[in-house]
């Protein structure tokens, strides 16, 4: 089963009660998560958290390597029937929607590429960004009007995947994806009130500072973290370097790092209701996330799912 919902809505914690209720492990779908930095700044539930719930997928990657979904999902392929195989219930848990789409629906058959091609697309992009954004207007108009020029993740994705095979990223996207469930998962949405959301998004920004987030994150500047590292975009993490470097004032740091944290609460709240197939969903303050009666409920749909097991339909692709 999935629990799905933005960053700072409560499902983290809503997915280790339902493990509880019904006999689960907690498997991560957050694409910050899996690093072993920065865990206060990510939000990588603790040891008191997790209340003895087995947790997997968290905090296996070094701050400078990439977890495409791709490589997320072929840990998935093999976990899964680990979890399974001991008569347990997955509950896979995130906010990262392109994970969930992969786990859910698969992903197109990119074939990987060089990691030369990748360095090369990559030293291209920081040389000068306007320029990287009008080439691959040229060659995948699709994907240039989809990807904002300002997202170096994505244009760098879409160019390498041209160089390498010749053929824009667009159209390989159009294929018919692979390594999907064979059954559509039990899937629970948390769908909370703005204010409400807003309001914790901030107050959980100043108790990741009370913790010591900002220690955290000068202690990895000082074994390297650049600001283009994959860890560096886990919200509020430039803001922090920035102000610690002393090119930014604290305050306006803080206030910038709540500001993207919002921003994102409210795509990915937009993204969540737009594109994922919800059995539940659940609306904070008005339905308390605590309430016995939701593990009830989810029973009540696992149980119509044939227990809720949804095994692989295909082998994972290598990228996406």
């Amino acid at each position: 089963m999935v629990v799905a919902g933005p960053t700072a809505s409560g499902k983290s914690a809503l997915a280790v009660a339902l493990a509880r209720a019904l006999g689960g492990e907690v498997v991560n779908a957050d694409s910050m998560q899996v690093y072993r930095d920065l865990s206060i700044l990510t939000a990588r539930p603790g040891a008191e958290e997790m209340a003895g719930v087995p947790h997997h997928l968290y905090g296996l990657l070094a701050a400078h390597e990439t977890c495409a979904a791709g490589l997320w999902l072929g840990w998935m392929h093999a976990l899964l029937p680990e979890i399974w195989g001991r008569g347990r219930v997955p509950v896979v848990v995130g906010g990262t929607g392109l994970y969930l789409r992969a786990l859910i629906d698969g992903l197109a058959p990119v074939p990987e590429v060089p990691a030369a091609v990748r360095a090369e697309v990559s030293a291209d992009y920081d040389r000068d960004p306007a320029a990287f954004a009008a080439a691959l207007a040229a060659v995948d108009p699709a994907a240039a009007a989809a990807i904002p020029p300002a997202n170096r993740q994505r244009m760098i994705r879409a160019t390498e995947v041209w160089r390498a095979t010749g053929r824009p990223i667009s159209a390989w996207q159009a294929e018919p994806h692979r390594g999907g469930l064979a059954r559509p998962p039990a899937v629970v949405a948390i769908a909370p009130e703005r204010d409400w959301l807003y309001a914790r998004c901030d107050a959980r920004f100043d108790a990741m500072l009370a913790a010591g987030a900002a220690r955290q994150v000068e202690a990895a500047m000082a074994e390297g973290l650049g600001p283009e590292a994959p860890l560096a975009r886990g919200l509020g993490t430039r803001a922090l370097m920035a102000a610690l470097a002393g090119a930014l004032p604290w305050d306006e740091a803080v206030a910038r790092a709540k500001q993207e944290t919002r921003n994102y609460a409210k795509r990915q709240s937009t993204w969540f209701r737009g594109q994922l197939r919800a059995d539940l969903v659940l609306r904070p303050p008005q339905d308390p996330l605590d309430s016995p009666a939701i593990a009830g409920k989810v029973l009540e749909i696992l149980g119509e799912r044939r227990g809720g097991g949804c095994k692989s339909s295909a082998p994972a692709p290598e990228s996406e």
